[in-house]
């Protein structure tokens, strides 16, 4: 049987079925790594080391990591193994300033007590100044946090430690170069949560090195953008739970 026409001689046009709602959820928004946030070649200044100085080049690398991942959108620095040791450090400073005007000021079979307990004071802080050091900061020279929000508050922690590893023996040369060079070593921890921390999202760990000759010239002028593309590629690996 034809449908019936309207007044104006049309047949009516048969109505949509509704649309059932999806059941897939749109995944929150990963956010984004250091490589996916331009940099100009102005905003860099020119590093030039000496390359026959270990610790210049490592100074030079550590220096480059910390300016190119606490940019605007990435992550904040905390400087707690900073202000830890700056505590200990200054403590121990006025402890000794103290103990020496005390003793000045007072006789000195009168002030013998309170100088020895000044003097045991100040080598504990200077003794826990050093343990820290050591066995709490270690190597580390990065330590990041960046709070998101994308349907709820993701926060992201990155710590990154670094060292040298030396030249083996069998290639010990006077020039050097990519075969001969001392190596910068990486690890890096990653780690991403929710809910304050109760909740964990994902995480990742990767250690890897480099020679540093990759990233300075003959004349110790550091090559930034292929140490930042370097460095880029392992946070963001690590990120994405491909890190070794």
């Amino acid at each position: 049987m034809a449908p019936r026409k309207n007044a104006r001689g049309l047949s009516p046009v048969p109505p949509t079925p509704a649309r059932r709602p999806s059941s897939v959820t749109s995944s929150p928004e990963k956010p984004p790594g250091p490589l996916s946030i331009a940099i100009s070649p102005g905003e860099r200044d020119v590093v030039k080391v000496n390359n026959y100085n270990v610790s210049e080049l490592k100074n030079a690398c550590d220096d480059a990591l910390k300016r190119y991942l606490s940019r605007p959108d990435l992550f904040k620095q905390i400087y707690l193994h900073t202000d830890v040791r700056l505590a200990l450090g200054w403590a121990g400073v006025f402890t000794a300033a103290a103990t020496g005007l005390y003793g000045w000021k007072t006789e000195f079979e009168k002030s013998k007590p309170a100088v020895w307990v000044g003097f045991i004071l100040y080598l504990v802080l200077t003794s826990l100044q050093t343990l820290y050091s050591y066995f709490v900061e270690g190597d580390t020279i990065f330590v990041g946090r960046r709070k998101t929000f994308s349907k709820r508050i993701i926060t992201e922690r990155i710590t990154i430690s670094s060292r040298t590893l030396p030249v083996p023996s069998s290639k010990l040369s006077l020039k050097p170069s990519p075969a001969n060079s001392p190596s910068y070593s990486l690890s890096i921890n990653y780690v991403q949560s929710t809910s304050g921390g109760k909740s964990l999202l994902a995480k990742g760990r990767t250690q890897e090195a480099k020679e540093y000759s990759a990233f300075f010239d003959e004349k110790g002028v550091m090559a930034q953008e292929v140490f930042e593309r370097w460095i880029g590629e392992l946070v963001e690996a690590v990120m994405e739970g491909k890190g070794a």
